[in-house]
C-alpha cells in the first residue's frame, strides 16, 4: 500500500500512462501486442529484486 501522497500520485500517474498507451494501441489496432508488453512490464516491477520499497525490519 502507498504510504504517502507522493507514492499515491506515482501510482495514479502509472495507471494513467497505461490507459493512454492502451487507447493509442486500440486506435492503431496493436492492442493485443501492447497489452502483452504492459503485462510484462508490470510483472517485472512486481517481482524485481530488491523490491521497489524497503520493508521495515
Amino acid at each position: 500500500m502507498p504510504s504517502n501522497e507522493k507514492e499515491i500520485n506515482n501510482n495514479l500517474f502509472d495507471q494513467l500512462t497505461i490507459v493512454e498507451r492502451l487507447e493509442k494501441a486500440f486506435n492503431e489496432n496493436t492492442f493485443e501486442k501492447e497489452s502483452e508488453i504492459i503485462k510484462a512490464e508490470i510483472n517485472r516491477k512486481l517481482y524485481q529484486k530488491p523490491p521497489l520499497t524497503e520493508t521495515d525490519k
